[in-house]
């Protein structure tokens, strides 16, 4: 009888752990669904106060084109500002400070009250190897969140570098987790005519990215929920 009462009690308690896992597993994916479903509305309401904006810069070309784009952003609508770029980039910052430089003169403020300027490990660089990019990769992930818990932006602007994956997908998490609302907003290369970089097309199949805009009509005809908005550099 004993035997058979401690089967009968761990056949219980198993059921009672698998439906345990299985409600906070159902719970986790409504969350993700209400997530996605409600991507893009954070901004409206807030619409008149400034929102901390995260700002990732890539290096060369994808630089150029946020600082272009930057230019024609409603800059007090827009702060503070937080740049960051890779850590072996050694000259985006130096333009993106330039930039907050140029505007302070403008406003008669100072760059520390209105913009900051940081670095991100790299998960992978040019040429290296696979199996050593593991490390660098968990590496850099921690030196995302560690980032994400400091900064906590409202607004994440990316357009392209792979350095903006893990700091988007933690930002995603941190939404379905109640922590933080984060609206990622991705504006595509204008290089990228016929398909998304690797960056945007991750954005965009895991439904990471509340907008994603593109310059080219036929991008937006071959991704649906992309926003066309044509030439923006």
């Amino acid at each position: 009888m004993e035997k058979g009462n401690g089967c009968c009690f761990s056949s219980l308690s198993s059921i009672a752990t698998l439906s345990s896992v299985a409600f906070v597993v159902i719970l986790i994916l409504v969350r993700v669904v209400h997530v996605i479903y409600s991507s893009g509305r954070p901004l409206s309401k807030r619409a008149s106060k400034p929102v901390s904006t995260l700002i990732i810069l890539g290096s060369g070309g994808h630089t150029a084109e946020m600082l272009n784009l930057l230019a024609v952003l409603q800059k007090d609508r827009f702060k503070p500002r937080f740049y960051i770029a890779a850590a072996t980039d050694n000259m985006s910052l130096q333009k993106a400070i330039l930039l907050e430089n140029s505007l302070a003169s403008e406003s008669g403020t100072a760059v520390a009250d209105t913009a900051q300027f940081m670095k991100i490990y790299r998960s992978r660089e040019v040429g290296q190897s696979y199996i050593t990019s593991i490390w660098t990769t968990l590496i850099a992930i921690v030196h995302a969140l560690w980032l994400m818990i400091k900064i906590r932006p409202e607004v994440i602007l990316c357009n392209g570098p792979g350095t903006c994956i893990p700091l988007c997908v933690i930002a995603f998490i941190f939404k379905v987790l109640g922590i933080r609302w984060s609206s990622i907003f991705y504006v595509e290369s204008i290089a990228r005519v016929r398909r998304l970089s690797l960056s945007g097309l991750l954005l965009y199949k895991l439904w990471l990215a509340d907008q994603i805009f593109v310059q080219w009509p036929q991008l937006q005809q071959q991704y649906p929920r992309a926003t066309y908005v044509g030439r923006l550099m």
